[in-house]
């Protein structure tokens, strides 16, 4: 992870089933899926997420997601999220994330 005074980039690896559950935030967020898929819901929108896939998420718009397979992103924010600075590297158990 890096982060500057305006933009945090990030690695996430989810395992199978790992579900971050719908919330939202005040940063922008764009992520680049590097290795398997996820279900993302974005507003009213849900579709699959696949290697090699992106999505975008406006400030404050509710969202979510649910690995289908051990799946590894790129996720940028801005602005930075204080809460993920100095935070290791780890990969994020078959449950809910934010619990």
């Amino acid at each position: 992870m890096v982060f500057g005074e305006k933009l945090m980039l990030t690695v996430f690896t989810y395992e199978k089933g790992a579900t971050m559950p719908l919330h939202k935030h005040p940063h922008e967020q764009a992520s680049y899926v590097v290795k398997g898929r996820y279900i993302v819901k974005i507003g009213e929108t849900e579709r699959v997420v696949e290697e090699g896939g992106c999505y975008f998420v406006a400030a404050n718009v509710e969202h979510s997601q649910t690995a289908l397979e051990r799946t590894t992103s790129i996720d940028a924010f801005s602005p930075p999220r204080e809460e993920y600075k100095g935070k290791q590297a780890q990969s994020i158990p078959s449950r809910n994330f934010l619990s």
